[in-house]
């Protein structure tokens, strides 16, 4: 090689390092997160919350973790990054990746009736499909026990046992939240790997990942480092005892895992799968998570496979939240921009979620905008109080309207309070009812905090 050849080549490697510089500089701007510990703090303070956790994903990397507060208020033991905490719903989104991947190796159709390929079930049940229930369509109402049985049997006990009592509308006919739709399709996952959920969801998830601390089993849980669940009482937060475990409802919401783990799978998501330079996950499968499949009634959200979908700040956002008792948690991802924030908690329904919504503003003010959206517009209007006269049901749970000494009032567990007819909805104390309504214009749905109840007389 001559020494202009030498040169030549030298130069040209210089000016490619330096646009590989540039362009990561471009990428993963300096982030300046020092506020959050306040944040977190104050936040732990006025929920009563013991401690909690945060990790913030730019690109492949973790560039933000922080732990907070204590792990159990008898022991004073402070919050370590890699301690598990029970994640609640955020659980779904691992749900839907095992089965998803599932139906990518051919195993089974997400559009065919689970009757095709579990026999035995209720008529009904059989006729629902795997969309349906990733989904949130499935037509079943909505419970979350957290105490039951602790065999893992009880999983295909409980679903085998569902007749027609488990619907409270028809399945496909409008977004409900319904965490027994995650009991069948962890169910799913049994009958189309011959595997049981949690081995399953670790051969095919947790392992992969590197996700190497993560399970659903208490019993080895409690042989790592653990936060203990805490519920709030007047004398402060205290140990939930005995810890609360449900087998047959592990797939909707019974992940213990770490900030450390968890932010394994957010790496892989927003980068179609890989992580350390390996694809771990099909790039099927995070589109097809990630895919509106619902519409949520009242707004412009949808809800994809295990993953709201929503427009902030001109960025498409995915997340899910969990809450169950002793725990909570919260994961958001902007795949368009390689990031995401985890946070987790010791306290029933807490998820730190004031905390994850500053790192989202500090991020996502110093990463490259968004395309601004235009909500929807609402779809109703003012109507006479007799249009929304008559009884809702979630299944075994009913809600009233009436009309009385000209107020629309609202009786929901023999509580009743005044409603106001605002646009699409009805605001009362507890919030907002969209008015869902049928292709005459008929009122058929009421729709608050993700569920749907439907007008049955």
């Amino acid at each position: 090689m001559s020494a202009l050849t030498a040169v030549r080549a030298v130069s040209a490697a210089v000016a490619i390092l330096l646009l590989g510089l540039t362009a990561t500089a471009r990428q993963a701007p300096s982030l300046d997160f020092s506020s959050i510990e306040k944040v977190a703090s104050e936040e732990l303070r006025s929920t009563g919350t013991p401690g909690g956790a945060i990790a913030v994903v730019l690109g492949d990397r973790v560039i933000y973790s922080k732990a907070f507060g204590i792990a159990n208020v008898e022991t004073n033991e402070p919050v370590r990054p890699e301690m598990l905490f029970r994640l609640g719903s955020t659980t779904k989104m691992f749900t839907a990746a095992a089965l998803v991947t599932l139906a990518e190796q051919g195993k089974l159709d997400l559009n065919a009736p689970v009757g095709t390929y579990v026999t035995g079930l209720n008529a009904k049940v059989g006729r629902v499909t795997a969309n349906q229930l990733l989904s949130h369509q499935s037509g079943f109402f909505d419970e979350a026990p957290m105490f039951g049985s602790h065999d893992e049997t009880a999983l295909e006990k409980e679903v085998r046992s569902w007749g027609d009592a488990r619907f409270f509308t028809e399945p496909g006919k409008i977004y409900s939240y319904s965490n027994p739709g995650y009991w069948f399709a962890g169910f799913l996952i049994e009958h189309s790997s011959k595997r049981k959920y949690a081995d399953q969801i670790e051969e095919s998830i947790f392992g992969p990942l590197g996700m190497t601390s993560t399970t659903l089993r208490p019993l080895v849980a409690m042989t790592y480092p653990l936060a203990q669940g805490h519920e709030e009482t007047p004398q402060g937060p205290r140990v939930i005892r005995p810890a609360a475990n449900n087998a047959a409802s592990w797939p909707a919401g019974s992940i213990f895992s770490n900030v450390q783990d968890l932010s394994r799978f957010v790496i892989a998501f927003v980068n179609d799968g890989r992580v350390d330079g390996k694809q771990v996950l099909a790039p099927a499968v995070i589109r097809s998570l990630s895919t509106p499949r619902a519409k949520i009634p009242g707004g412009t959200a949808s809800y994809g496979y295990g993953l709201q979908i929503s427009h902030d700040r001109g960025f498409d956002v995915v997340s899910h939240g969990g809450s169950r008792a002793g725990y909570g948690s919260s994961i958001r991802m902007v795949p368009s921009r390689k990031f995401g924030v985890i946070t987790v908690a010791n306290r029933t329904g807490i998820g730190l979620n004031t905390t994850a919504e500053m790192a989202m503003q500090i991020a996502l003010a110093a990463l490259p905008p968004g395309k601004p959206t235009t909500a929807a517009p609402s779809a109703g209007g003012a109507a006479e109080m007799e249009t929304y006269v008559g009884t809702y049901s979630q299944g075994p749970r009913t809600i009233a309207l009436a009309v009385r000494d000209g107020k629309l009032i609202l009786t929901q567990n023999k509580r009743e309070q005044a409603v106001a007819i605002s646009g699409d909805g009805l605001l009362a104390d507890g919030g907002r009812w969209v008015v869902v309504r049928n292709a005459s214009g008929a009122v058929e749905f009421l729709h608050a905090g993700g569920r749907s109840w439907r007008k049955i007389n």
